[in-house]
Order: structure tokens, then sequence, then C-alpha cells
């Protein structure tokens, strides 16, 4: 498979300094994203126990044909703050063309405070495949059947 090229463009006022978003280990699978705030909120924002918000990148993006992104949670700012992305995986589809943003969560019991240049998520480049769907009368039988949440046992 070829690598895929991710397109960005830097949207108006965005600190170019942090440079694109990048692989921090060789087996990487997600590219950290950093925060980008605007000229006049480059002092960051504090996000309260169990509110949301959404944090600028600065970014615009083009994704190939037959591809997205990913964005996901970091596991440290998880594990240790309890910050986590509400709709992981969020996807972005290749016809998207609007500014990059970040849905942040906090889910730990103290306020989080999100500075400029912050690694707040990681985003992961993926295929794609648009399946094509079919109403039919009847499902095939399988071993599992109907059964549901907790079927197939405990541990």
């Amino acid at each position: 498979m070829n690598t895929p090229v991710i397109g960005f463009k830097w949207l108006e006022g965005a600190d170019i300094a942090f440079g694109l978003p990048k692989y921090e280990t060789t087996g990487a699978a997600g590219a950290d994203l950093r925060s980008n705030f605007a000229p006049d909120a480059r002092a960051g924002v504090t996000v309260e126990p169990g509110a949301r918000i959404l944090v600028p990148t600065g970014l615009s993006l083009e994704i190939p044909q037959g591809f997205e992104v990913q964005i996901r949670p970091r596991s440290g700012l998880a594990l240790k703050f309890g910050i986590t992305l509400p709709n992981s995986p969020g996807t972005i589809d290749s016809d998207y063309r609007g500014p990059l943003g970040v849905i942040v969560q906090n889910g730990g019991e103290e306020p989080f405070e999100i500075t400029h240049g912050m690694r707040i998520a990681q985003m992961v480049v993926a295929p794609v495949v648009q399946g094509r769907f079919e109403l039919i009368e009847t499902l095939s039988e399988t071993e599992r059947g109907t059964g549901g949440f907790g079927s197939t046992g405990v541990a």
C-alpha cells in the first residue's frame, strides 16, 4: 500500500512554530495534535470537571479519498487527569476541508488547564471501505445468534 499524503493548511492566525502533527516514535500509530489558540486566546483555557470544549489546532487538512483520519485521546492525559475525547474515535472524512478541532472532555475531578501548544490528541490515518447496503428477508444463522451484551459470558 502506498503511504497516503495528508495535506495540511495553516489557518489564519495560527502559530506555525509548533509545526505539523508528527509521530513521536518510529513505532507510533498516532501523530500528536497540539492545541493552537488564536492570538487573543494564547493563555489557554481551563476545562472544569465534566465540561467539554472544542480545542482548535490551527489547521485544516486534505485527506485522500479512500482514507479517514481518526482522532483519539492521549493515554497519559486520560490516565493522569481524566482528559478524554467523548466521540472517540472521531472521524474526519476525506471530503471535509474545514478547521480541525478536537472535542476534549474533562472526566477527572479537578479543573484541567489546556495550554497553547499542548499535545491534546493523536490522529491515526486509516483506510476506509464503503459497503453496499441491501435489504434482505432473513439473516444467516450463527453460533451466537441474537445474544447481546454479556451473552458470551463474563471475563
